[in-house]
């Protein structure tokens, strides 16, 4: 019996703690649905009394992230580096290649008497603003008037050509994009040198109309400027083509949201007045060369002149009765 009460007894002792805890937790949890703000604050409080326990415990791992991302960035930069260095072999190549070819040209410019390209002057200038007036879109550079800036010159990047220049100020100046439903430029689509004229229609990708009807155009191909209208140069780079659906397009190489540096090409010559003719010209020293020794002078006669019409009398049907004396009638003489 002992034995038994004991085991009784201890079995109601294990029992009661449990009662104790669930009555506890089913008044936490009451007064938690009654008084959130109350757990929140001392939440709260607890973590603000331990952060600097946390702050501790938290550098030694971050010490250990970071050495182990080190690690693996150090084979990374290691493989772009292998890449840059061979990119820039290549690009070595090209370089003296393009030198060659320059000074070839020059050479064949000089034995065929070829009228050389103009020179180009540039003007580097820092993007300062971007606005959506009086165009969708627009950039603002820091150059104006005062470092000769004019509208219509090019603007281009180290990737390509941007857009050009529509207006001026004395120190700033406002760039039309190509992407801009306002712009048109007549470009170049090589190998074939096709002439087309690029279209922007407010999408990052312009439009190429006035395509010939035999020109044989298919994506991949490279779009440079035509330099038609003697208004920008030729051969600056622009885009590739690409297509969307039955249209064909310019994937642009430049991008206008991320230019920061950017160079204005000054290409646009003055207009040409041509010598003022005077009334002894003929048509051979119009052209500057001298008058031939046996071509006759011509004198130009003033435009006839229409003489007023004289209205004739109409003839009578009877002649007079009585001829005057004198007058001398039709007819054989009689005979005296």
């Amino acid at each position: 019996m002992a034995n038994g009460t004991w085991k009784i007894s201890r079995r109601g002792n294990a029992h009661l703690p449990l009662i104790i805890v669930a009555a506890l937790a089913v008044a936490l949890i009451l007064v938690g649905k009654a008084q959130s703000a109350l757990f929140d604050r001392a939440r709260a409080s607890i973590i603000d009394w331990m952060r600097p326990a946390l702050v501790a415990s938290r550098a030694p791992m971050e010490a250990l992230n970071n050495w182990v991302s080190s690690i693996g960035e150090i084979f990374v930069v290691y493989q772009e580096n292998l890449k840059l260095k061979e990119e820039n072999a290549r690009l070595r190549q090209w370089r003296n290649t393009a030198v060659v070819l320059d000074d070839r040209l020059k050479r064949y410019q000089l034995l065929l008497h070829a009228v050389p390209d103009p020179a180009l002057t540039t003007v580097v200038a820092k993007v300062i603003g971007r606005a959506s007036q009086p165009f969708l879109q627009t950039m603002i550079l820091d150059a104006g008037k005062s470092n000769n800036v004019k509208p219509g010159q090019a603007v281009v990047d180290a990737r390509g050509m941007i857009g050009r220049i529509f207006l001026t100020g004395q120190r700033t100046s406002w760039v039309i994009l190509l992407t801009d439903l306002n712009s048109r430029i007549p470009i170049s689509i090589t190998p074939d040198s096709a002439q087309a004229i690029m279209t922007g229609d407010n999408s990052p990708e312009p439009l190429i109309e006035a395509l010939p009807p035999n020109a044989q155009i298919k994506p991949g191909d490279q779009v440079v400027s035509s330099g038609d209208g003697d208004i920008l140069p030729a051969g600056l780079p622009i885009g590739v083509v690409v297509r969307e659906g039955d249209a064909l397009r310019v994937a642009l190489f430049a991008d206008p949201s991320s230019a920061q540096d950017v160079q204005i090409l000054d290409f646009k010559r003055p207009p040409e007045h041509p010598p003022a003719a005077s009334p002894s010209d003929l048509p051979v020293t119009a052209a500057g060369l001298p008058p031939a020794a046996a071509e006759p002078q011509m004198n130009v006669l003033p435009p006839p002149q229409l003489l007023p019409q004289i209205k004739k009398p109409a003839p009578s049907a009877t002649p007079p009765a009585n001829p005057p004396a004198g007058a001398q009638t039709d007819g054989p003489a009689d005979d005296q």
